[in-house]
């Protein structure tokens, strides 16, 4: 115990004579570390900010969509020539014996919303929705009350906002009853959605405008294909709607007995396994850029023990010639490589925290620094030290006593 604190308190002095130089050693393996912690913190908010999305759509609720869930490019042609899903879809599906709640909706990126008292910027998110909006979405009201079928088969000029837009517009004022315009129409608030937050990097859920499904149709255009929102009556009946929805759309929409859905299901399953997809291919990409910085941060500390080993000659065969055996000299030198790469680990450890913070800090994030990052980490840094620190210590254990000295 006591020649394993002699060769670490050793290993320390060497490096603090040499700051500078074993600073800008330590800096491939800072930054492979800090890449690995940091990243990992990131995915780990992500998956919580994943989750928390996940529970507006409920264990008992699903979309049917044309399009793929998730970024999608390889048949993006076939994809695009399927039939759009109409409204008309989704007042059949109504009929099925295990749903409870059947709702489309159409979406764009809105223009600005002006009021009496002010006006928004532009890009508010702008919702077609019918009556099961609320429910299927897992939202809730603040004030005033939701689009109701009369306003859907009237097509009243009703909106429904989100905090986001009450703030800027209606600041002191009471928002229910005011009139909103949008590319010149005016609608009447009727109701104000409750309070979201941030949504999954950071950017707010409150700036939504819903309207009326119709009176979207009539302002926008009705020459898209609408988002199906589906409740079972129960969650044990879900595989059971679903696999009625499926039979009921293949049937409206002729697809063949041996051909694959021309729309998609999506739920919970769907979006958790397109995210841990993307985190695997993410955590491997990191690991990459990890072992990369760390190949170059082991040359560094093999370099830097090389150049150790020459300006020590003199040192090295003193101690042999007053009795220091070649396993003490051996142990000496791998251990200051060992402790220059473990220092380097913690810093990088440190940075990876500090990014961590800063992404949660700036884009509400809720990241975690996962205590195995860490242990990866500082492993795969004191792996390096060993690796790229035993041939230095070897070939100053083979020094002879008599040569070493006369070098010096």
């Amino acid at each position: 115990m006591v020649a394993l604190l002699d060769t670490l308190r050793l290993a320390f002095a060497s490096l603090a004579a040499n700051k500078l130089r074993s600073a800008l050693t330590l800096l491939g393996i800072i930054i492979g570390v800090a890449t690995v912690v940091g990243m990992m913190a990131l995915v780990e908010g992500l998956r919580a900010r994943v989750d928390q999305e996940l529970s507006a759509l409920g264990a008992d609720v699903f979309q049917v969509q044309k399009w793929p869930f998730g970024p999608n490019h390889k048949n993006w042609k076939l994809y695009a020539s399927r039939k759009n899903l109409t409204l008309a879809d989704a007042v059949a599906l109504r009929a099925l014996p295990s749903v409870a709640l059947v709702g489309a909706e159409a979406w764009e990126v809105g223009p600005r919303v002006v009021s009496r008292y002010a006006s928004t910027f532009a890009n508010q998110i702008l919702a077609g929705a019918t009556p099961e909006f609320l429910e299927n979405n897992n939202m809730t009201l603040a004030a005033g009350r939701f689009i109701n079928e009369a306003d859907l088969l009237d097509a009243r000029a009703v909106a429904v906002i989100g905090f986001d837009i009450v703030d800027s517009l209606f600041a002191g004022v009471e928002p229910v009853g005011q009139e909103v315009i949008m590319r010149g129409a005016v609608f009447r608030v009727v109701g104000v959605f409750g309070r979201q937050g941030p949504g999954l990097f950071g950017d707010s859920r409150d700036n939504l405008v819903a309207l009326p499904l119709t009176v979207f149709f009539a302002n926008y255009g009705k020459t898209r294909s609408l988002n199906i929102t589906v409740k079972a009556r129960q969650p044990e009946l879900m595989a059971t709607a679903q696999d009625e929805v499926v039979a009921m759309l293949r049937r409206r929409r002729n697809v063949a007995p041996n051909a694959e859905n021309d729309f998609e299901l999506v739920n919970n399953e769907t979006a958790a396994e397109m995210f841990n997809s993307l985190s695997q291919t993410i955590a491997a990409a990191t690991v990459g850029v990890c072992l990369l910085s760390l190949l170059v941060g082991g040359i560094g500390v093999l370099n830097i023990m090389l150049v150790s080993v020459s300006e020590r000659t003199g040192e090295i065969g003193l101690r042999k010639a007053i009795g220091a055996r070649r396993r003490r000299i051996l142990m000496q030198f791998t251990a200051e490589a060992v402790v220059l790469s473990l220092l380097g680990g913690l810093l990088g450890v440190g940075l990876g925290g500090c990014i961590s913070v800063v992404a949660r800090e700036l884009f509400g994030i809720p990241t975690s620094v996962p205590g195995w990052a860490v242990v990866l980490g500082l492993s795969m840094s004191t792996l390096t030290g060993l690796v790229f620190g035993i041939y230095p210590a070897v070939r100053a254990s083979r020094l002879d006593a008599a040569t070493a000295m006369r070098a010096a």
